[in-house]
């Protein structure tokens, strides 16, 4: 391949990155909010979550980006 057929890396990729990581992880909370007030509704509480559900969900959120974050470490 000749230096005109390399594919070059677009220098806004790590802005764009960022952007759409903000908007699904804005999309996932708004989702995961109305599912919380639904539930609260349905059950007749005032409050969406209590303290044990809220640091399992804590958990579970550091557990989802570890794994995101050891996406492509081949080691």
């Amino acid at each position: 391949m000749s230096k005109k057929e390399e594919i070059q890396p677009r220098k806004n990729a790590p802005t764009q990155t960022l952007l759409t990581g903000a908007l699904i992880g804005a999309g996932a909370g708004l989702v995961a909010a109305h599912l919380l007030r639904r539930r609260a509704d349905k059950t007749g509480r005032n409050d969406t979550l209590n303290i044990t559900e809220g640091i399992k969900i804590g958990l579970l959120v550091f557990g989802l980006l570890r794994a995101i974050a050891a996406l492509g470490d081949d080691d």
